[in-house]
């Protein structure tokens, strides 16, 4: 089970989400890994107030430990206690990866070794640019039409507008597409809008693309 943070920075240079790579169905490995995590975390100058904090996290984790050894007596009843402990963890450790991309963010030149110094991984993310995205008039004069280079087979595409100068974003009518392409209806002839787009794939949504602008009419 590949858990991922996916919060963002407002930073536009920062294009990375924080992974732990939790397995799946094995109970005892998450908790090695949890373990890992707390030990590399304890006494780190990277991280001096985690959040939650380290004796929360541990204490799920004993209590997981404590739930897995009840299963081998194989009663039925041990199981769902196991895996509401083992979910209790999980969304821990999530919270926990927020913490460490927050500061990874704080200090972007030092970003890949405190997020290793936590046992977790750095994932880059390449956010789409303005190249391929572009926009033209649409078949008449209160329209616009964009279009978005492919991001490949299973996408997801966004579209918003700003009438202020990208002071304040809007979303297209319709907010979530799976074609690479929208159009955007009633805009005022002679009116400058500026555009923008991200994409959602295979549960990774990248960060918004640099926007480009459009005089209507």
């Amino acid at each position: 089970m590949c858990v991922e943070n996916v919060s963002r920075s407002a930073n536009k240079g920062l294009r990375f989400i924080v992974i732990l790579k939790l397995p799946e169905h094995k109970t005892p490995k998450l908790i090695l890994q949890a373990s890992g995590i707390v030990q590399r975390m304890t006494g780190n100058s990277w991280f001096p107030t985690p959040l939650p904090s380290l004796a929360v996290v541990q204490a799920a984790i004993d209590d997981l430990s404590e739930a897995q050894t009840a299963t081998t007596t194989r009663a039925k009843v041990t199981y769902p206690v196991r895996d509401d402990k083992r979910r209790d963890l999980v969304a821990l450790l999530q919270q926990l990866a927020a913490y460490v991309q927050a500061v990874a963010y704080a200090h972007p030149e030092n970003a890949v070794s405190i997020v290793e110094s936590a046992g977790m991984y750095l994932k880059r993310l390449r956010g789409p640019g303005p190249r391929g995205f572009g926009a033209k008039a649409g078949r008449v004069s209160t329209e616009v039409d964009v279009h978005a280079p492919s991001a490949g087979r299973g996408a997801g595409y966004e579209f918003q507008y700003s009438l202020d100068g990208g002071v304040t974003w809007l979303p297209f009518p319709q907010p979530f597409t799976t074609r690479a392409s929208a159009t955007l209806p009633n805009q005022k002839p002679g009116s400058t809008v500026h555009l923008r787009y991200r994409y959602t794939l295979k549960g990774v949504t990248s960060d918004w693309s640099d926007p480009i602008a459009i005089i209507v009419g």
